[in-house]
């Protein structure tokens, strides 16, 4: 593979290459380039990235060189950036004489971009071309990979209930970002990262990354509230990275490189960390990288390289004795550990489910996280999360919240920065009818513009992503609320998500996946309910969308816009996607059976009076039939058709027209 050698005698004779005449310059400068490009790909690691420059560079001279393109394509592997590495590794599959290699490394490539079928195909091709002993030697690789493309195949035809969103670049750097570990207590994220700090930086020489540091952010639900700063007292020159904390936030285990790859352990003691410690029956002469504890802090479960495990890293458990010392470590066996590598544990506050990550499995790549349940004194068989929690990259270091609505996770997938990043997970929930709204609130009014300020931007890495963020306060006082953000999907008449916002400052943070007519509902005990409509069914790019939404206090005389309220065109027929916010005012008036309505219907001044009058009144009487229909008394109901003669915008825009388009709610007894 090396060319210089190549570009040397195309000098010396005047050749041509790829049928272009070279000048002797020409050929001298590509030849310096790949002597460069050399150099760093030898030394391997995060170097085989920086040769792609001068591999490039060469590369103009001779567009068409395989061993160019093997060499650009398999740093692009190591970036992970899976299309330019397919782009690379094709060239040199259509060559006249490709390496085997060259099969391998675009069947892993094409695996990370989920084209498990044309991934299979490269494998199959890559195992045909080597010889008896090379097969020996690749065969239970190959047979692994064949597998993860088949489990990744079975896996996504059934995506999990979750939303995962990249964490904002404030927490996230260009380097490894991982293993994010939650205080209960302030919102705090302590997490791993191999950025440079400005302060006595230093190189691992075996991957030429910064040595790991602890940093610590303020989040809350995947939103930032504090910038990353370094967490000084946790660190040393050598490697120090986060590895556990206990459920009440008191204990934080550090993994140490400068102490052979061990875990320490540091309290918190009226609000200071202790000096970490090593607790040596946990440690052993091989490494020690992550755990977990039970909620009493008597049981600690860990990852260790120890002799007596299944292969490679592997799940031990210990527990406190008698006299305030950890028992010997004990395997927790086969069904749960493999010969593979196991990593990342969390055990959840009910003692009983553990998460980890691990390479075997049903495994769709790399590692995936899985979930075990203890009962009846065994491990049950473990479960894989599914994708999007999972990929084909290596998906780690998963911690849920404690109401288990919320997770986050370490992941090299290619829609970060090239390395491991931290993701926030959002699980909806289980679906269920939006008629079991929470009781006792109205819905309040919907103020147009409805964003007071809209962000796009072609800098994030995140497509067809739509990020909703604003405050909830009191319409007069301005204090900030506690509220609840129900989020649901008009089409289908689902609830998709429930979410809490920071009580303390009001603000909430929520992540959209586009494709989708959302709905979303804010409710706050003694307000009104406040309701939006978000139709991003066709976007696809990256929006951020600031909202602050100011909640009015109940009171009769209220008109209320029902912003998820539609109709066929130039018609009064209900569509299915108002099923959502019709069980919401169904469940309103069920549960207030004192309160009387006005449904009033309202157009902007495009056609006749007459018509717009028809019209108007003919919508707002389905809405009232669709009520009573469902057993709402039909005393407590009336509407009307005010046609255009109740603007609450100008006429003379489209946006002026669309906001008179509307059907309220007003009431008028209570």
């Amino acid at each position: 593979l090396i060319l210089t050698n190549l570009v040397m005698t195309c000098t010396a004779t005047g050749e041509t290459f790829d049928g272009q005449p070279l000048s002797r310059s020409t050929a001298r400068e590509a030849a310096k380039q790949v002597r460069e490009g050399d150099k760093l790909y030898d030394q391997g690691g995060i170097k085989k990235i920086e040769a792609i420059a001068y591999y490039k560079k060469a590369l103009t001279v001779y567009p068409g060189d395989p061993l160019l393109h093997f060499r650009i394509g398999e740093a692009y592997l190591e970036a992970i950036l899976p299309d330019s590495a397919i782009f690379h590794l094709s060239k040199v599959i259509e060559s006249n004489t490709p390496p085997a290699k060259a099969y391998f490394l675009l069947a892993e490539a094409r695996a990370i971009n989920h084209e498990f079928d044309k991934a299979i195909e490269m494998y199959r091709i890559f195992r045909q071309s080597l010889t008896p002993q090379e097969l020996s030697e690749w065969r239970d690789m190959i047979e692994k990979k064949l597998l993860e493309c088949q489990n990744g195949k079975t896996i996504i035809k059934q995506p999990a209930r979750a939303f995962v969103d990249l964490l904002d670049n404030q927490i996230n750097s260009s380097y490894d970002d991982y293993n994010p570990l939650i205080s209960p207590h302030d919102g705090l994220i302590y997490f791993t990262s191999r950025r440079p700090t400005g302060t006595r930086d230093r190189v691992d020489s075996r991957d030429h990354k910064y040595t790991e540091k602890i940093f610590i952010a303020k989040h809350s639900e995947g939103q930032l509230i504090q910038e990353a700063e370094v967490a000084q007292q946790f660190n040393t020159r050598s490697h120090s990275a986060t590895a556990g904390i206990s459920h009440d936030g008191n204990t934080l285990v550090i993994y140490r490189g400068d102490t052979g790859g061990n875990l320490l352990f540091s309290q918190c003691k009226k609000g200071k960390w202790t000096k970490p410690r090593e607790i040596r029956r946990i440690n052993s002469r091989h490494h020690e990288t992550s755990a977990t504890f039970s909620s009493d802090g008597n049981t600690m479960y860990f990852i260790s390289e120890r002799p007596g495990g299944y292969g490679g890293k592997d799940i031990w458990v210990t527990t406190m004795g008698n006299r305030g010392r950890w028992t010997e470590p004990v395997n927790l066996g086969p069904v749960v550990n493999t010969e593979y590598d196991e990593e990342g544990l969390y055990l959840a506050p009910d003692d009983k489910t553990l998460y980890f990550s691990s390479k075997g499995h049903n495994s769709m790549g790399g590692y995936d996280i899985f979930s075990t349940t203890f009962d009846n004194g065994r491990w049950s068989n473990p479960v894989n999360l599914g994708y999007p929690v999972n990929t084909s990259s290596d998906d780690v270091f998963f911690k849920m919240t404690k109401d288990g609505k919320h997770a986050y996770l370490s992941s090299n997938r290619p829609d970060g920065s090239g390395s491991f990043n931290l993701y926030h997970i959002t699980f909806p929930g289980p679906e269920k009818p939006v008629l079991s709204q929470p009781d006792g609130n109205l819905i309040a009014d919907y103020v147009r513009p409805l964003f007071k300020e809209l962000l796009d931007t072609e800098k994030t890495p995140i497509a067809h992503m739509t990020l909703l963020y604003g405050t909830i306060t009191d319409e007069e006082t301005g204090d900030p609320l506690d509220a609840t953000i129900t989020l649901y999907d008009n089409e289908e008449d689902l609830i998709l998500a429930e979410f809490i916002n920071n009580p303390e400052t009001g603000e909430y943070f929520i992540s959209l996946p586009g494709g989708k007519n959302y709905g979303m509902a804010v409710q706050s005990d003694d307000y009104l309910f406040y309701s939006v409509n978000m139709d991003i069914s066709q976007t696809d790019v990256y929006r951020e969308l600031i909202n602050n939404i100011k909640l009015k206090k109940i009171d009769i005389g209220k008109a209320i816009v029902l912003n998820n309220i539609f109709f066929d065109f130039d018609r009064a027929t209900l569509r299915p996607e108002s099923y959502a916010e019709l069980g919401i005012l169904y469940k309103l008036l069920e549960d207030n059976p004192r309160l009387k309505v006005e449904v009033s219907g309202h157009t902007d001044d495009s056609g006749t009076a007459s018509y717009n009058e028809r019209l108007s009144e003919g919508r707002a009487r389905a809405v009232v039939t669709f009520l009573i229909e469902r057993g709402i008394d039909a005393n407590r109901l009336t509407y009307k058709g005010y046609g255009s003669s109740r603007p609450v915008a100008s006429n003379d825009t489209e946006e002026g027209r669309q906001l008179n388009r509307r059907t309220e709610f007003e009431i008028v007894d209570y």
